[in-house]
């Protein structure tokens, strides 16, 4: 096809599709504009846009200076993943990253709140035990945690938040009202994960 002389129109064609279907960088602005309006008017009054928006407490970014062994446990849906990552500042960057991916059990999903936080704890037990001795904490010290929860929650501080309501096929009533973050640490204490 490429010698026929077929290859060029398709490529000519190609090009002209591509060009059609971009947006134009005048009406990403609009929409980026309109998007950040939205979300001023959502956080500042209960009902005050169209997005849902919810405080997180996150009073400041990562500047690239991190250094030092960190952990993030992630639920987002079915799977959670757990995840160890050693930084090394502007300089080194990621000098080390891994990850764990596991399915929630269908089970787990409907159970209890006390059931799906142990699960939790005991998949970061175990991963935290396969570690190199270079990676325990030194004593007196515990591991930097990071929690990604990716339901609807009402935070009240950095670290404490009430689940408002379940999503992703997630039914387990005795969790909502609850604060996850003190579930969690009752499981984490109950398994002896520091």
């Amino acid at each position: 096809m490429r010698s026929s002389g077929k290859w060029g129109l398709a490529v000519a064609m190609v090009k002209e599709f591509e060009k059609q279907c971009g947006t134009p960088i005048a009406k990403l602005r609009q929409v980026a504009d309109a998007m950040d309006v939205e979300m001023h008017a959502g956080l500042a009054s209960e009902g005050g846009s169209k997005l849902k928006m919810l405080i997180t407490f996150v009073d400041n970014l990562p500047s690239g200076d991190e250094k030092g062994l960190f952990y993030a446990l992630d639920l987002g849906g079915t799977n959670f993943r757990t995840l160890r990552v050693q930084l090394g500042g502007k300089e080194k960057g990621v000098v080390n990253l891994e990850s764990e991916e596991v399915s929630i059990p269908p089970h787990l999903m409907t159970g209890s709140s006390h059931e799906l936080f142990d699960f939790i704890a005991d998949k970061l037990a175990k991963f935290v035990s396969s570690e190199p001795e270079e990676f325990h904490p030194a004593p007196g010290k515990q591991r930097e945690l990071g929690f990604t929860f990716s339901f609807p929650v009402r935070q009240t501080s950095i670290s404490s938040g009430t689940l408002i309501k379940w999503t992703k096929g997630f039914n387990i009533e005795d969790a909502v009202g609850e604060d996850v973050v003190g579930e969690l640490t009752k499981a984490f204490e109950k398994m002896e994960v520091y």
